[in-house]
């Protein structure tokens, strides 16, 4: 994993010790919480200046805990003030650089809560017009929706703050940087992620300040909205906004057809891209639908139904586009039993050596852990807020039980009246281990199940690549499976979206030019020369 390293030089504010004690621990939660974590574009970042990072919010405390570990210097992060008042969680946002906002609907006293904001509002405002780095999440509140939600004005009206004050004191222009935020799965344990850091957003300029304070509150309302509509476009763009899942998940499984069909042309391995990509291509998928749908719409129907049907059928049959494109034209006995090999021989590391302590370690707290999420569900709870439960219960259900396993494995070693300190104690060469010190004892433990369940991830990772390798040779073997059917159509479907691609100028391309602020991608496609003629 590659972390960012923080900004240097006198326009960037220090970056204190406490922030970096939380910041590796939320990088400790997220590589454990995701197997992959991709953080690329960094290169968009401005030099100097104060930044506001912008982002979607589809996942509870997963998506600051993420922003926080992955973006380089100290990040305040605006985040509802009722999570404040919870005991650790508000210290633990304090520290890691959290600002409380109190929104009118969750405050009595709403008069009070406006004034309230418009200070918080003045502080992170001159935080940013001094060079320092904030995240703000412009729709307000977390939801499972496949596009973003209506934006909010609190990231322009902070932006256009933050500017008039850092012209009057000679500070470089503070800016927005959008954050593309996307996950395979944020609310299954061990899935992938990918930070893209998007280029800094153009606005007109602000306006000059009038001597009317009505005047001037209506012109400074018209530069804000209008930056806020183009906020909502960017944020549409960066998180390739689509208005249903059913459309994202076409996205992403033309996505996989149009990279596999690509590597077949240039005689390439077939394997799994990194997640960014992946992401890159769903945005070329997503930019040519949105091109094609606008000047070509039958075609475009013509292809969406084609898709879909296929990928009907393969849910149906219980297999997946990559079965179909990883399919090798020979079935050889070598290659099966390479897969069964590779998957007993994972198999047996893990479960004879290390499986053993990291079940006795962890599985009551993963238990407890999954039993609280089932009963959250069953009471109806939001779906974007499952990961944050996840994590927030394992902060507490892992470290106790490590407590408890560690006594009692500490007094079954050490204590005389224990039957394997009695083993202990009848060979010479055995018997140091029976004296020693109560606290080393326990320590080693305490460290010995967190780093048994980590080696137990790993190697269960490549258990679950190898048994998913196994179970396609044996799809593959299935005679009733009308493979070469399926293998030519898909094909076929795949041939025509690289056909089509390959005559746009798409997201990715050496001649792409990236579509004006505030504006979606699909405004920068154009049909290259050679097909418009």
């Amino acid at each position: 994993m590659r972390w960012l390293k923080d900004p240097v030089g006198t326009h960037h504010p220090r970056v204190n010790r406490g922030y970096r004690f939380f910041r590796r621990f939320f990088r400790s939660l997220v590589t454990v919480w995701f197997r992959e974590v991709n953080i690329v574009d960094d290169e968009n970042l401005p030099p100097e200046g104060g930044i506001i990072f912008i982002s979607w919010h589809p996942s509870g405390l997963i998506d600051p805990m993420l922003m926080n570990a992955a973006l380089p210097g100290k990040i305040s992060i605006i985040a509802k003030h009722t999570l404040f008042k919870l005991p650790l969680i508000g210290r633990i946002l304090r520290s890691a650089g959290g600002v409380p906002v109190e929104r009118a609907q969750d405050s009595s006293d709403k008069s009070g809560a406006s004034a309230r904001n418009a200070q918080m509002l003045a502080g992170v405002s001159s935080l940013v017009a001094k060079g320092g780095r904030m995240m703000i999440f412009p729709e307000g509140t977390t939801h499972t929706e496949s596009n973003v939600k209506q934006v909010r004005s609190g990231a322009a009206r902070i932006l256009l703050s933050a500017r008039r004050q850092a012209a009057l004191e000679g500070h470089p222009e503070p800016q927005i940087v959008p954050i593309g935020l996307h996950y395979s799965d944020s609310q299954r344990f061990r899935e992938r992620a990918a930070v893209i850091i998007e280029r800094a957003m153009a606005f007109p300029p602000i306006p000059d300040m009038a001597d009317d304070e009505e005047v001037q509150d209506l012109v400074d309302r018209e530069w804000v909205g209008a930056a806020t509509k183009s906020i909502g476009v960017e944020l549409q763009r960066a998180s390739l906004s689509k208005t249903t899942w059913r459309e994202r998940t076409l996205i992403w499984k033309g996505r996989s057809l149009a990279y596999a069909e690509r590597v077949r042309k240039t005689d390439g391995e077939l394997k799994k891209p990194s997640y960014a990509h992946a992401v890159l291509g769903a945005r070329r998928v997503r930019a040519g639908w949105d091109f094609m749908s606008a000047n070509d719409p039958e075609l475009a129907a013509e292809i969406v139904e084609e898709a879909e049907s296929h990928f009907k059928e393969l849910d149906e049959r219980g297999i997946t586009p990559f079965d179909i494109d990883s399919k090798p034209e020979r079935l050889t006995k070598a290659g099966f039993s390479k897969a069964f090999l590779s998957w007993a021989w994972a198999g047996a590391w893990m479960f004879g050596l290390i499986s053993w302590g990291a079940m006795l370690g962890n599985i009551v707290p993963y238990k407890a852990n999954a039993l609280l999420v089932n009963r959250m569900k069953a009471k109806g709870a939001d779906g974007s807020i499952i990961s944050t439960i996840k994590i927030l219960s394992a902060l507490v259900f892992f470290p106790l039980w490590w407590i408890l396993a560690s006594s009692g494995a500490t007094w079954l070693l050490l204590n005389p009246s224990s039957p394997v300190n009695e083993l202990l104690q009848l060979h010479w060469l055995l018997e140091p281990l029976a004296n020693l010190p109560t606290y080393l004892v326990f320590c080693v433990f305490f460290m010995y199940w967190p780093l048994s369940a980590k080696a137990h991830m790993r190697l269960f990772a490549k258990v679950v690549v190898n048994y998913r390798s196994l179970k396609r040779w044996q799809s593959w073997r299935d005679e009733e499976m009308n493979w070469d059917e399926l293998v030519t159509r898909q094909r076929k479907l795949a041939s025509r979206l690289v056909s089509i691609g390959e005559g746009l100028i798409l997201p990715g391309d050496e001649d792409w030019m990236e579509p004006p602020a505030g504006q979606d991608d699909v405004v920068s496609v154009r049909l290259r020369a050679s097909t418009a003629a």
